[in-house]
């Protein structure tokens, strides 16, 4: 029985790609073409439907076969991606899933560098580098949080084995891992859920794998910025609750305690420590003398950030740095109020939000956004 087992394994395909999306008509044509330019083979490449009422389905059929094209009622990314796994029998063709959003654009060799770092056993999933495309003033401030956390935080992480999170762009998983996998997650930000899932049952290592970059929308408005902000927050939030974050000696406890403490130290110390200060000493220059000495950092940091990401524009955006990251501070202080201390958000409302931040793309304009 083993030696069958074997050899049955032996006969999987390396990697599979499968791009879930819902209400995705003006890019997931563009993706489909951008995997393929990356190195992955048409015949590999399987998209899901979430119950779109616009023409996702269509616009996928002009790039690939019917029977690699699965609808689905509207039930939310991780259960459409879990539905999908089981139709295409993925699990058992393929060793790797790679799992991304439809509105992604995969750098030259994607799949190939990725492909390249899978080796290792120990290694139950991995993720690659998520940049912002080029467009406008959002996208500049994401593409430098983006380049600096990632190039610091991340590989960090990686080294210390306690990644936070799959991003949905990004993510790779050894399919063997799969079946111990609770899709029907009942979270805002599913990919934080199955992260949490993989450290708390033991499953083994994740690796960042930053030569893997894949390119991705941004919100175009202010309004959607902060959409988008607070459903990241409240699925961040009720992952914390749910895996009782902070109650176990983990590795990713430690890490994830980190997190929110820099944050909300960050937060504090805006709001609650300089004005006390300054009430205290009378001394009104304090403020501004740590908002230059934050300034210099941050400088520093965007410097470096557009060296990295090749992406001079990125120097703009600390001309409006502090409003955003307020706006993200906020978001977060929000979430904890609401889903920690009201105990709101218990269950998902299935949403996608992705509403206006898409926007149509050409082939030939990928090159002018990566």
């Amino acid at each position: 029985m083993s030696q069958l087992i074997t050899a049955h394994r032996s006969r999987r395909k390396r990697l599979a790609l499968l791009l879930p999306g819902r209400n995705e008509e003006l890019i997931v044509a563009t993706t489909i073409q951008s995997a393929l330019a990356a190195g992955l083979r048409k015949r590999d490449i399987y998209v899901v439907d979430d119950g779109s009422t616009d023409n996702t389905r269509t616009e996928a059929l002009t790039c690939l076969p019917a029977e690699q094209i699965l609808s689905v009622p509207h039930g939310g990314k991780a259960r459409a991606v879990k539905q999908a796994i089981e139709a295409f029998d993925l699990v058992g063709r393929y060793e790797w899933l790679h799992v991304a959003d439809a509105d992604s654009v995969f750098c030259a060799d994607y799949f190939k560098i990725y492909k390249k770092h899978l080796d290792d056993p120990r290694l139950v999933a991995a993720v690659g580098m998520v940049q912002s495309m080029r467009g406008n003033w959002i996208a500049l401030y994401r593409s430098f949080s983006y380049t600096y956390g990632q190039h610091i935080f991340r590989r960090l992480q990686s080294w210390l084995g306690i990644i936070s999170v799959l991003p949905g762009p990004v993510t790779c998983f050894r399919t063997d891992i799969i079946k111990d996998l609770d899709f029907t997650t009942g979270s805002l930000t599913e990919d934080f859920d199955l992260t949490l899932q993989i450290h708390r049952k033991h499953l083994g290592r994740i690796r960042f794998i930053p030569e893997a970059v894949n390119f991705t929308q941004d919100p175009r408005t202010l309004k959607d910025f902060y959409k988008q902000n607070m459903r990241w927050q409240r699925g961040f939030f009720q992952g914390v609750r749910k895996y009782k974050i902070g109650l176990r000696p983990h590795r990713i406890d430690f890490g994830i305690g980190y997190q929110m403490s820099e944050t909300l130290l960050y937060f504090l110390q805006f709001f609650v420590f300089i004005p006390a200060a300054i009430i205290a000493s009378h001394n009104w220059l304090t403020l501004p003398f740590v908002l230059a000495l934050d300034f210099i950092a941050m400088f520093i940091l965007a410097i470096i950030a557009a060296f990295i990401a090749k992406r001079p524009l990125i120097l703009l955006s600390l001309s409006y740095f502090y409003v955003l990251r307020l706006i993200e501070l906020f978001a977060f202080v929000q979430a904890f109020v609401e889903v920690i201390v009201l105990r709101k958000f218990k269950t998902n409302a299935h949403g996608w939000e992705t509403g206006s931040r898409r926007y149509k793309l050409s082939v030939d304009a990928l090159k002018d956004i990566q």
